[in-house]
């Protein structure tokens, strides 16, 4: 197997309840996994994510999360 069908993607979660559209999540993205549509942050390239938790850490309103 390759290394890329090896790799397991991880699952991120955000709460549209939450999210204020403050695009703090997707400043400090630093494989622009993240998206601004609208006033929502939303994942556009899940596959780039390193589980860094930058996003989930710097969200002011704990509106995302970042799961193994």
């Amino acid at each position: 197997m390759t290394e890329a069908a090896e790799k397991i993607l991880p699952r991120i979660e955000i709460d549209p309840k939450r999210c204020k559209g403050c695009s703090i999540c997707v400043d400090f993205c630093p494989t622009n996994v993240l998206e601004m549509k609208g006033a929502l942050a939303t994942v556009v390239k899940l596959e780039a994510c390193t589980r860094c938790d930058l996003c989930d850490l710097r969200c002011p309103d704990f509106a995302i999360r970042v799961f193994d």
